[in-house]
C-alpha cells in the first residue's frame, strides 16, 4: 500500500503558520490551492507565515505570482511571508522575475522560525503593501 502525500500541508508552531508545499513542479494547476490556503491564513490574521518550497524543483510564474500577491496581502495586516530553500532553478526564475530580493529566503524551517524573533528582519514591503524603494 502506498502512502498518499498531500500537495499542501499547514502546520502551526506557536504564533507561526508553516505552509509546506509537497510538489516537485508547482504550476498554475496548484497555484489556486496555494492562494486559498494563504488567503485563509491572512484572513485569520496570521501574521507570521513560512512557505516551505524546498521540495519544488520548478515553479511557474503563476505560482510565483501567488507568493508575491500573498506577501503583499500579508504586509497589509502587518505580517510577513518567508520562504524556505528554493531550488537553484526556482531562484533563477525569481531573479529573472525580479522577486528574488522581495522575499527573505532561509535554508531551513528552523532558521525561518528563528528569523521571526529577530527585530528588523522584515521583507521589503511596508505595512500598507507598498514596496520600499531603496
Amino acid at each position: 500500500m502506498r502512502a498518499i502525500i498531500e500537495d499542501f500541508k499547514t502546520l502551526f508552531v506557536n504564533d507561526l503558520a508553516i505552509e509546506i508545499v509537497n510538489l516537485s513542479r508547482a504550476t498554475y494547476k496548484e497555484a489556486s490551492q496555494l492562494k486559498k490556503n494563504l488567503d485563509d491564513l491572512i484572513k485569520d490574521n496570521q501574521k507570521k507565515i513560512i512557505v516551505d518550497i524546498s521540495q519544488c524543483e520548478f515553479i511557474d510564474s503563476t505560482f510565483l505570482g501567488v507568493l508575491v500577491l500573498s506577501l503583499k496581502s500579508s504586509a497589509k495586516i502587518g505580517g510577513d511571508i518567508r520562504l524556505v530553500r528554493p531550488d537553484e532553478v526556482v531562484k533563477t526564475l525569481m531573479e529573472k522575475a525580479g522577486t528574488l530580493n522581495v522575499f527573505n529566503l532561509y535554508d531551513s524551517v528552523d532558521e525561518a522560525i528563528r528569523s521571526f524573533e529577530i527585530k528588523g528582519d522584515k521583507n521589503y514591503y511596508l505595512g500598507n503593501g507598498s514596496p520600499i524603494l531603496i
